[in-house]
């Protein structure tokens, strides 16, 4: 297992390394990546088997709680950093919290200041959801010659800006075929077939914690009837509980501490004789 260090200077263990990863195609290798934000989420990863895991930038402490191992990538929100030095900021505190990479869906110009800072950046391309309003609705993007071309072209430009990698959201297989074979990126395929570097999919399609499953997932577990009898075991205990109370039923005897008859007697005996009378309710 490669030993590097990391962003702040610490000797750490990682299961894939931006070299690994770069030299994917020529070695035979394909990673497998999933969404994690909790350190419960990153350790079921890291023992699963996965190879890498993308989390909000705020989060990636908390991933590397639960495990030191995976190769993290941080993803930038919109909101969090705006400004060009908002993001360079960003981008660094994530990578001193443990990230490897750091993900954008931004201009080429931001990917530019992010790369001059020899940051592994991920770009994001096909369809974005955030920005669907240019596409008219959630779909696959590349579905015509001209828009696949056009797609091609912004795969270069993301090479040109300096990216090693690419999110390559719901793009036809096809598509996504030829265009592999014509960039020098890391592609990371979600929803855009077999034909790419690794293969990426959200931790909550995989583990069934959602009720709707998105076309281009594929479900492996059933995390949602397990949360849905979770909730109605607790709604059930909760009613229980303010039946019981209700009925004056709780506390009982065994849920009550107790005191001797005789240390009973001595303290009433004491409030009374010090004119401390009980209230009548």
């Amino acid at each position: 297992m490669p030993l590097i260090y990391d962003w702040a200077a610490r000797e750490a263990e990682r299961l894939v390394t931006v070299a690994d990863l770069c030299n994917a195609r020529k070695a035979g290798m394909r990673y497998a990546q999933v969404t994690a934000n909790t350190a419960e989420e990153a350790a079921a990863a890291e023992e699963a088997g996965i190879d890498m895991v993308v989390t909000r930038a705020a989060n990636v402490r908390e991933v590397r709680r639960g495990s030191g191992r995976l190769f993290v990538t941080a993803a930038l929100g919109f909101a969090d950093a705006v400004t060009h030095d908002d993001i360079l900021r960003a981008a660094f505190k994530a990578l001193s919290d443990g990230a490897d990479a750091v993900i954008t869906a931004r201009g080429m110009s931001t990917v530019s200041a992010l790369a001059a800072e020899d940051i592994p950046v991920m770009g994001h391309l096909g369809l974005v959801p955030r920005k669907s309003t240019w596409v008219g609705k959630l779909r696959a993007v590349g579905k015509t010659a001209d828009e696949a071309l056009e797609l091609f072209h912004r795969f270069r430009c993301l090479e040109e800006a300096g990216a090693f990698a690419v999110e390559c959201e719901v793009i036809p297989a096809r598509v996504m075929q030829e265009i592999n074979s014509r960039t020098g990126l890391v592609t990371v395929s979600l929803g855009s077939g077999p034909d790419a570097d690794v293969m990426f999919l959200f931790i909550e399609d995989v583990c069934g914690g959602e009720a709707r499953l998105p076309r281009h997932a594929r479900r492996y577990g059933n995390l949602h009837d397990l949360q849905e009898q979770v909730r109605r075991e607790r709604v059930k205990a909760l009613s229980a509980f303010r039946g019981d109370v209700d009925s004056r039923s709780f506390p009982g005897a065994k849920e009550v501490s107790q005191i001797s008859d005789s240390e009973y007697a001595a303290f009433v005996e004491t409030l009374e004789k010090n004119g401390h009378i009980a209230r009548t309710s």
